[in-house]
C-alpha cells in the first residue's frame, strides 16, 4: 500500500494560516488582559493601592496616593512609640473615640493607631482645611512647635499639630484626628491600602 502523496504548497498555506491565527489571538487578548488592572480612573475612584515597606527604616516616611489623596507610612522609633504616652493629655481625641465609622477604623483604634505598633498609616490631610501637614518629626523644642515636642506633623497653613499617632492637639483649628484609611497587611512588608478584609 503507497502512501498518499503530501500537497506541500497546502501545506504551508495552512502553516500560515495558523501561524496569523495565533499572532491575531495574542493581539486580541493583550488589550483584554490589560483590562484587568486597575485604570488610573478606578484608582482614583478608590482601588486599593498596594505599598512595599521593605525598605522603611525607623523614623522614615514613604507616601502612596489613594483616592487621590497621599497616605503616609510612617516607621515609629521607639522612642517616638513612648512619646505618644506624654501627649495622651495633650491631645483631643486620645483614644479615636470621634467620628470612628469616618477616622478611624476599629482594629487602629488604640493609643498608636495602628495595626502593628511601629507602622502609622494616615491620609496626610490636615482635618481643618485640607492642607498636608508637615513633617516634624525631631523632638524637643523648635520654632511653632512646644517646648516639649514629642514629634509628630505641623499643619503649616494654621498651626494645628499631630502627633505621631496623627492625634490632633487641644486647642488648635484642626478638630479631628488624622484619618486612618482602611488597609491590612498582605505579608510583613506589602499594605494594601483601601481593603481591609481578605475577599
Amino acid at each position: 500500500m503507497s502512501k498518499p502523496e503530501v500537497d506541500q504548497g497546502r501545506r504551508t498555506w495552512v502553516a500560515i494560516a495558523c501561524g496569523a491565527g495565533a499572532v491575531g489571538g495574542v493581539a486580541a487578548a493583550v488589550p483584554f488582559v490589560s483590562t484587568f488592572t486597575p485604570s488610573e480612573r478606578a484608582k482614583a475612584a478608590g482601588a486599593a493601592v498596594e505599598a512595599d515597606i521593605s525598605a522603611l527604616k525607623p523614623g522614615e516616611k514613604m507616601t502612596v496616593e489613594w483616592r487621590g489623596k497621599p497616605v503616609w507610612i510612617v516607621k515609629r522609633t521607639p522612642e517616638q512609640l513612648a512619646g505618644l504616652k506624654k501627649t495622651d493629655p495633650q491631645v483631643v481625641d486620645p483614644k479615636s473615640e470621634r467620628k470612628p465609622s469616618e477616622l478611624t477604623p476599629e482594629y487602629a483604634r488604640n493609643e498608636h493607631r495602628s495595626i502593628k505598633e511601629d507602622i502609622l498609616v494616615v491620609v496626610g490631610i490636615c482635618s481643618h482645611l485640607g492642607c498636608s501637614p508637615s513633617d516634624k518629626f525631631q523632638a524637643g523644642a523648635q520654632p511653632s512647635l512646644p517646648d516639649d515636642w514629642q514629634g509628630g506633623f505641623l499643619c503649616p497653613c494654621h498651626g494645628s499639630t499631630f502627633d505621631m499617632a496623627g492625634r490632633v492637639f487641644k486647642n488648635k483649628p484642626a478638630p479631628d484626628n488624622l484619618e486612618v484609611p482602611p488597609h491590612m497587611y498582605l505579608s510583613d512588608t506589602k499594605l494594601l491600602i483601601g481593603e481591609d478584609k481578605k475577599a
